[in-house]
């Protein structure tokens, strides 16, 4: 058997949640697997998307044979559309997961030159040095899978997202059949989603989350607004499912989520009954317990349609006393606050809230640590990467790894960027590649950097002060008092005399009558002289910005 190596390196995905990302490399052949985005935390302002760095892809573009992606989750194809028009490779997927890559990709104009190719569980595509087989695994979007991946070291098998569910909503179950073949015959290296690894027991089934909502529909006095992410299609379809039984008309409400709708039902994930979906203009003939809204905003974002129904931004839509709004997903870590303030304004504008803390609305998508103790059981891996997931949830993982047989030496939890390097005998990290943040800041990819970054919360956080000097234009010399101007510093009235005396310690450091007035002595040393006087005087280090003007 070869002794050459194959190299696994997680470019995003692993020690945090989104923006996952894998790289096998075996020789001169790389395949990717995933390729998502990550959503900004609070101290990131003015950033709207975070994707991965693939300066690693980029060095070796020529030997990337293709993308494979496991599903239509944001976390897993939010990138394509920025990283396809620099690499310029095929992308594999199944065929749900291309239609929703396709409206991604169309949104960036970058659909034409994409070579998208679609694959059924169970069929195989030989890339170079690897062959990839596709399986499937019972996540919380249809068509999601996991790959078995041939090598000349051995097998890798990739779990994607997975859980187990006898019952699911779509009808495909994980196929633990074809993965028990593999443990008998013999895997070397298992990689497996982690981010439930700290929950006991067994991820409860959608089953649970249809009969709630069947009995919300069958209760409610008034009109019922669900509320989850546009991708999670298996509950679209339980809550149009619901609403049938109950002779209620179904409203898809918010961009994402009806182009994700109209996506799902064109490729037949998404069973509408004739007669279920109703046209807005038909709202005003319909009694409010005939009534049922599909909507985005389950995250509390601002420009989603739940929110713009609580400030009356939509003007034919507004959350009524009466209404039951069901909070169908779990909030993104760190986005508990926007969440809970959503949650507290529906309250205040009289409707009925349920949410997961309340009533069993939602059920996640990921295989808690009895499915994952399965999974190992059955795969038997010679070696094994706990993936997806903040650090702690790898350790977990690698805990339970150990809890089942795994030798602890044989269990590698990996930073972005590690190259972990395995041949049918050994494994080991042994290196480590270029990886980080790329900022998507509205039309700008990457121009934003850390500088910037830094500024932005400086003036969040702190302010800013203009200073605008006038100079002499024939002799440089300064011209009477600077003007101050104060953003966000300190309430201008209030603080006016401590202002004053900030300009007049800048007029007495430049007016010394010697010499006239240069700029790089004015820029270093008004900021300097300010900004300890400010900090003296509040303790605060707002941005201090110089102007010069010359008259």
């Amino acid at each position: 058997m070869s002794k050459a190596k194959l190299k696994v390196i997680p470019l995003g995905g692993l020690g945090e949640i989104g923006k996952n990302m894998m790289v096998m490399e075996y020789e001169d052949d790389i395949i990717v697997i995933d390729a998502g985005l990550m959503f900004p935390g609070e101290d990131m302002p003015g950033i709207d998307l975070i994707i991965p760095d693939i300066s690693y892809l980029l060095e070796k573009r020529n030997n990337i044979r293709g993308i494979f992606i496991t599903h239509g989750h944001e976390d897993h194809i939010g990138a394509l559309p920025y990283i396809l028009p620099q690499l310029n490779v095929p992308v594999y997927a199944t065929k749900l997961t291309q239609g929703l890559i396709s409206v991604r990709l169309k949104e960036r104009k970058a659909l034409a030159s994409a070579q998208l190719k679609t694959l059924l569980p169970g069929e195989q595509v030989a890339l170079g040095k690897f062959k990839v087989e596709l399986f499937s695994v019972c996540h919380s979007i249809p068509d999601a899978v996991g790959l078995i991946i041939y090598t000349p070291a051995g097998v890798a098998v990739y779990s994607g997202d997975f859980k187990l569910d006898y019952t699911p909503v779509n009808g495909r179950a994980t196929d633990f059949s074809r993965l028990a073949q593999f443990g008998m015959q013999g895997v070397l290296v298992l990689l497996s989603d982690s981010t439930y690894a700290e929950l006991p027991g067994y991820t409860p089934s959608e089953k649970v989350v249809g009969e709630t909502l069947d009995r919300i529909m069958a209760e409610a006095p008034g009109r019922v607004i669900v509320t989850t992410f546009s991708s999670l299609i298996s509950r679209v379809q339980q809550v149009i499912n619901a609403a049938a039984k109950y002779g209620r008309r179904v409203f898809i409400v918010g961009r994402s989520m009806t182009d994700t709708s109209r996506i799902a039902a064109e490729l037949g994930y998404l069973n509408i009954p004739e007669g279920t979906l109703a046209r807005i203009e038909e709202l005003h003939d319909l009694p409010p317990d005939k009534v049922v809204f599909i909507t985005t905003g389950s995250q509390g974002e601002p420009t989603s349609a739940l929110v713009r129904m609580l400030s009356h931004d939509n003007r034919q839509l507004h959350i009524m006393r009466g209404d039951t709004v069901v909070i169908s997903a779990s909030p993104v870590p760190g986005n508990e606050s926007l969440v809970n303030k959503t949650i507290d304004a529906l309250f205040k504008r009289g409707a009925q809230v349920l949410y997961n803390t309340v009533a069993p609305v939602h059920v996640h998508g990921h295989g808690s640590q009895e499915e994952l103790k399965l999974l190992l059981n059955l795969v038997k891996p010679k070696f094994f990467v706990p993936i997806h997931g903040e650090y702690r949830h790898l350790s977990f993982h690698a805990r339970l790894a150990e809890s089942v047989g795994i030798p602890k030496d044989n269990t590698f939890i990996l930073e972005d960027g590690d190259i972990l390097e395995i041949t049918p005998d050994s494994c080991k990290v042994d290196g480590k590649a270029s990886v980080g943040d790329v900022y998507v800041d509205g039309l700008s990819v990457g121009d934003i950097g850390s500088v910037v970054l830094h500024n932005r919360r400086m003036l969040a956080r702190d302010g800013i002060v203009v200073l605008v000097i006038a100079v002499d234009k024939e002799t440089g010399k300064l011209i009477g008092q600077p003007d101050i101007v104060s953003r966000g510093f300190v309430d201008t009235k209030e603080s006016k005399e401590m202002l004053d005396q900030s300009c007049a310690l800048v007029a007495e450091t430049l007016d010394n009558g010697q010499r006239p007035v240069e700029w790089d002595f004015v820029n270093t040393k008004v900021k300097d002289i300010l900004g300890k006087f400010y900090y003296e005087q509040t303790r605060r280090r707002p941005m201090i910005l110089p102007v010069m003007v010359k008259v």
